[in-house]
């Protein structure tokens, strides 16, 4: 008995000790997997003989006239191995431990001198060989500096200094664009979006690999077996200038409305280059970011801006031309027992409209009434139409993340209603992105030719094009010439007689059409709990010779919602903004045909002017005595500038109101005085009144304004 119980004692003994054991091996695994995982992964790249991966450089992403809008820039995180260097290495580290933190400090100030010697200190006593001494990434430049301190100057071998390089994604321009860039995930060199991800077999580049060879007291030198091919270049279309106008304009439109989201891009006609696109979102902090893809991705009912394309239908089929007219009443019709109304129902609506005027005040009543008239016994032939102009297509971008659009018809859906088609009509029960219906207004502006949106037109490595994106054609006729003629001849009236008005611009014309929908809540409806609305604008400029098509669209929270005032609005801004910048518009376009131009001029030096007007061929009429001082007033009206003189007597104080700044500071200096100046434009107030008595040196405060 007590020799089975000695022998029961010594197997309990030896589970013991197992457990023990089995135990201490997970422990010293979790150790070696978590507390020691950088040090051990060190200590494996070190002594790896074969396939040590050696990363490219990932590849820029350029604007269209070269600018840098994404790189990539090298940072490292920092260790020390304190075995490193051995005792001569650790005695020198000691003596110039006050330099190295003082040093350390200058170039990382967020962390004190008495921080980096705790840090310095705690690694030495544990005998680290990778030791984090900064927990963030540094810059190329910091590290660099680093490497000029005492004793960390010296070899890695010898100093026992080492820098884990990343490469880290940066965007010179900030959020600009930012959206349609894309992003990378901040571990590694993987694309989540845009650009980045869209290109990223072209922009990440071939890694090259490399093997250590091993050398006596040394770690083992690195060679390279097959150097990295770096990423491609990709040319971007976008205009960093333009990009900047258009975020601007809409970022204030924003936060004036205080509107969910908004998005607008600006689209070259001729080649579908997108110029700018910006999609900002309302966040937790009522600020406006570059988040979602709104242009590209968002599902939306357009609501009005969808008119057009049904009125182009009835046109096409024969049914209408711009003089057909219909009795709008007093804006309120019932289809199929469900009210259509007009904006302004409540005062008495439009009455009796033609075409082209439904189009001008954005008659539901007018289009609806006009599709279900001719198509209420097949509309299916009212979808084919639409469908003939690639309304449907999806556009396949460059860009990841596009919706396709939604045009339910008879065949394709059980749920096509009697109220379906007249809803349809004026831009309900479907769902298009914005950037779709900115291709189809494209291609009105581009002579019926439809285009693909492009944002990327070529991949370069160094100076040699390794793959081009041509502009391709989706529809190379959307529509015949009468209808096209018809449509434009429409569309410039919306703006310059209908309720577009605010979209438009004294400096050239502009054509296009609004839009406000209410915005479906899915199952809950179009009213439930507070009413959203989509207002936007989409048209093209100028008139006659289109150069640029934009989209601008808004979601606000609540109303009173108009497409003209709010997207209109932003429209009109960014067009301005960019038709000054672009030096290529020709003249001849900004000139409404129906008008003599003749610049408004300001009162100032009448030779220079006579030169100007000269060249710009404007008629003049001068008055008796024009030319006997060097100044002269000026007067337009709509057929030429007249001219009268204008003389300062000597020891007065000239009159300069109406001069521009130039002008009227070498006026005002002649006659002995100084001048300060406030603001931009032409002179509108003077602090020494006209006519006083000089005191020589005396200070006049002039102010400018447009």
């Amino acid at each position: 008995m007590a020799k089975h119980k000695n022998i029961l004692t010594r197997y309990l003994a030896l589970i013991v000790l197992m457990v023990v054991v089995g135990i201490s091996i997970i422990v010293k695994a979790g150790v070696i997997m978590f507390g020691e995982r950088d040090y051990w992964h060190t200590v494996a790249e070190r002594y790896v003989s074969e396939n040590v991966p050696v990363k490219a450089t990932r590849g820029n992403i350029l604007s269209a006239d070269g600018q840098l809008m994404a790189s990539s820039l090298p940072e490292y995180k920092i260790y020390m191995d304190f075995k490193a260097g051995g005792k001569e290495k650790d005695s020198l580290l000691m003596a110039h431990l006050d330099e190295i933190c003082e040093g350390m400090h200058r170039i990382l100030p967020d962390r004190s001198v008495a921080e980096f010697k705790a840090t310095f200190k705690k690694g030495r006593k544990l005998g680290a060989r990778h030791y984090p001494l900064y927990p963030y990434r540094i810059s190329f430049t910091q590290f660099q500096e680093i490497k000029q301190l005492p004793v960390l100057e010296r070899s890695k071998n010898k100093s026992g200094l080492i820098g884990e390089p990343f490469n880290q994604r940066k965007k010179p321009f900030g959020s600009l664009a930012r959206r349609t860039l894309g992003e990378l995930f901040p571990s590694k060199d993987s694309a989540i979006s845009g650009l980045e991800l869209s290109f990223d077999s072209l922009l990440r580049g071939t890694p090259g690999i490399a093997h250590r060879q091993k050398v006596m007291g040394a770690n083992g030198v690195l060679i390279v077996d097959r150097r990295p091919v770096d990423g491609c270049d990709i040319i971007s279309t976008i205009d960093v200038d333009m990009q900047d106008i258009a975020e601007k304009a809409l970022m204030d439109k924003l936060k004036e409305i205080n509107a969910d989201w908004g998005t607008a891009v600006l689209m070259e006609v001729a080649t579908g280059d997108v110029k700018a696109i910006v999609n900002l979102t309302k966040t937790g902090d009522s600020l406006y970011y570059e988040k979602d893809n709104w242009a590209v991705g968002s599902m939306m009912e357009p609501g009005s801006t969808f008119k057009t394309a049904s009125i182009m239908v009835a046109m096409e089929d024969g049914y209408i031309t711009p003089d057909y007219e219909v009795d709008t009443g007093n804006g309120i019709r019932m289809m199929y027992r469900r009210p259509m109304r007009d904006h302004n129902w409540h005062r008495g609506g439009y009455g009796k409209i033609n075409v082209s005027r439904i189009l001008e005040v954005s008659s539901n009543v007018g289009v609806s009434s006009i599709i279900d008239q001719f198509y209420h016994d097949d509309p299916q032939r009212f979808v084919n139409g639409l469908k003939r102009m690639s309304l449907d297509k999806p556009l396949h971008l460059q860009v990841p993340g596009e919706g396709t659009p939604y045009i339910k018809g008879p065949k394709e859906r059980k749920n096509f209603s009697l109220t379906s088609l007249p809803w349809m009509s004026i831009g309900y029960e479907t769902m298009i992105p914005p950037i779709n219906i900115l291709t189809f207004y494209n291609a009105i502006a581009n002579n019926g030719t439809m285009v693909r949106p492009r944002f990327v037109t070529a991949a370069m490595q160094g100076d040699e094009v390794v793959e081009e994106y041509p502009v391709e054609v989706i529809n190379p006729k959307i529509c015949s010439d009468t209808t096209l003629t018809q449509i434009r001849t429409i569309l410039r009236r919306v703006v310059s007689q209908g309720l577009a008005k605010p979209a438009g611009s004294k400096q050239f014309s502009v054509s296009g059409k609004t839009g406000t929908a209410q915005v479906s809540q899915g199952a809950s409806g179009y009213k439930s709990g507070t009413v959203k609305y989509l207002v936007s604008f989409c048209g093209f400029f100028p008139s006659e010779h289109p150069k640029y098509s934009m989209i601008v669209s808004i979601r606000i929270p609540h109303g009173p919602a108009s497409g003209g005032l709010m997207a209109g609005s932003v429209f009109s801004r960014i067009a301005e903004r960019v038709y000054a910048k672009d030096l290529t518009l020709r003249l001849e376009d900004a000139i409404d045909s129906t008008s003599v131009v003749v610049p408004t001029v300001k009162d100032g030096n009448l030779a220079e002017t006579e030169t100007v007007l000269q060249a710009l061929q404007v008629k003049t009429r001068r008055a008796p005595g024009v030319g006997d001082s060097p100044w002269a007033t000026f007067h337009s009206d709509s057929v030429a500038v007249s001219l009268k003189p204008l003389a300062f007597r000597k020891g007065l104080v000239p009159n300069v109101r109406g001069m521009g700044a130039k002008d009227a500071v070498y006026a005002l200096e002649q006659s002995g005085l100084r001048v300060r100046m406030e603001g931009v434009g032409h002179v509108y107030y003077q602090s020494i009144l006209p006519g006083s008595r000089v005191s020589k040196g005396a200070t006049v405060v002039i102010r400018l304004r447009n």
